[in-house]
């Protein structure tokens, strides 16, 4: 690392839920509870090949038809009740949010800092999971961002107890009044989670994000972990490394983890990280960095 160092179907020759969940150990996994009338028959490709992360996908069956969702489709799922707790927290056993917010946790009783004073900027909200997992942990301040309208919808139809505010915007163009408002909130926590390195959250939004938050503050994220083995100077390893040397953040704990299953039902690992943020990021990085997404 870097210096921070179900059952298939016979004629689609598909899996489905059944067969996949029956891959991973239930007590190796964690799922959401989720009432009955919101799971949904799944099905995934029978093919091993080599797909991309960013690229799954999956049919659902809904109203007598199979409906294809690519995994990256949010816009989409979160339309459906229930759609994305039931792929990726119920079938895939996701469990970031509660790695991510648990690391955090660790961090903040550490430092003996209390939750009430931690007011929290979640940016990649959306349908709440995440700030539902900081909630849990007695946090209750929180500020929720997301660039689709659907994810602030789906948050208000699910977990409208959640955010006391919730912007939709783009971090990379975004527009004054919710700078502004984003900026009175004081945040001082930054959380993003399953969100970088597939382009959902790119390196210029990241560092935006960074800036929008109080000096000192936290900053709690996860990537995968082959994002951070590139050490190039303009991978997002790079970024957090520049970050690290010059001393805009440093990083108090990392925790190597499984974040889910692939729909192959094998483990798909990803790096907690928790830092501190200790000054601000100089005016110029905002407009000089490069996208590294996809690198």
């Amino acid at each position: 690392m870097a210096a921070w160092k179900g059952l298939a179907d016979r004629n689609t020759g598909q899996r489905t839920v059944t067969e996949v969940r029956n891959m991973i150990s239930v007590k190796d996994g964690t799922c959401v509870p989720v009432g009955e009338q919101d799971i949904y028959d799944i099905r995934f490709p029978q093919s091993q090949s080599d797909m991309a992360q960013d690229e799954a996908w999956c049919e659902v069956h809904l109203d007598g038809d199979w409906r294809r969702f690519r995994f990256h489709d949010y816009n989409e799922i979160y339309q459906i009740p229930g759609l994305y707790e039931t792929l990726f927290y119920r079938t895939l056993r996701c469990n970031s949010p509660a790695k991510v917010v648990g690391l955090l946790s660790e961090l903040l009783a550490e430092y003996r800092q209390s939750t009430d004073s931690i007011r929290a900027f979640d940016v990649g909200a959306g349908n709440g999971m995440v700030g539902e997992a900081l909630q849990s942990v007695g946090i209750r301040d929180i500020l929720g961002l997301d660039i689709i309208a659907e994810a602030k919808d789906a948050a208000i139809r699910d977990r409208p107890w959640v955010y006391n505010n919730y912007q939709v915007a783009d971090l990379t163009a975004l527009p004054e009044r919710v700078e502004e408002s984003i900026r009175k909130s004081e945040s001082n926590l930054l959380m993003t989670v399953a969100a970088l390195g597939f382009g959902d959250i790119p390196d210029p939004a990241f560092l935006k994000a960074l800036d929008l938050v109080e000096t000192p503050a936290w900053v709690a994220f996860n990537v995968k972990e082959q994002f951070l083995d590139n050490e190039e100077a303009d991978g997002f390893a790079g970024l957090i490394n520049k970050l690290t040397r010059e001393k805009i953040i440093r990083i108090e704990a990392t925790r190597r983890y499984r974040h889910r299953i692939s729909y192959l039902g094998e483990p798909l690992y990803y790096v907690a990280v928790v830092a501190s943020k200790l000054n601000d990021v100089p005016g110029e990085w905002l407009s000089d960095v490069p996208d590294t997404t996809a690198r």
